[in-house]
């Protein structure tokens, strides 16, 4: 994997989770945090859930050193957010976070060694880029279930994959300009 196409990768993430912040920010809080059918039951919590996941990745790719206390969060189910405003805004600055750390690495530190802090006391050892990969897809996948969830709301789930494409730039042309890309780039 490339540092360009890691690169690429945390921008279409953040695309991505603007575009569904956005849809679900049409939701009324009721909606946001309704039980629905999915891994976890609402589509406030798979949000958090993305976040908070992406924020203990994202830690060990910058050695942060905050993985006790977050692994210690997620055994007590204590979130990170508890309204839909502030966790929106807490994705945003994470996704800028990841974007700055992940060229931040370079194509020389993509291939670094990052430790992963487990319970009990486990570390694994991984590469920056593999972590990376992980937070990505990660995403995609816990996306795809709000997206589902919002199929049953009045809001119709958004478009989440016109990315990469050349043909697609005229729809993301105003959502990078937002975001601060350059198509280009």
């Amino acid at each position: 994997m490339s540092h360009s196409m890691l690169l690429a990768l945390a921008r279409n993430n953040t695309l991505a989770n603007f575009r569904l912040y956005e849809a679900v920010g049409q939701l009324t809080s009721g909606a946001v945090k309704a039980r629905r059918t999915s891994f976890f039951p609402s589509i406030f919590k798979t949000l958090c859930h993305i976040f908070e996941v992406d924020r203990y990745y994202h830690d060990a790719v910058i050695a942060g050193g905050l993985a006790p206390q977050l692994l210690a969060d997620w055994q007590a189910e204590r979130r990170a957010f508890d309204d839909f405003t502030a966790l929106r805004a807490g994705q945003a600055a994470m996704d800028r976070s990841l974007v700055a750390a992940t060229e931040a690495l370079g194509a020389d530190g993509i291939d670094r060694e990052v430790l992963l802090l487990r319970s009990g006391g486990r570390i694994f050892r991984e590469r920056a880029s593999d972590v990376l990969l992980h937070i990505f897809t990660h995403d995609i996948h816990h996306r795809g279930q709000v997206h589902a969830m919002m199929a049953g709301t009045a809001v119709p789930p958004p478009q989440l994959d016109e990315f990469f494409l050349k043909q697609d730039a005229p729809f993301r042309g105003v959502e990078m300009a937002a975001l601060g890309f350059e198509e280009q780039a």
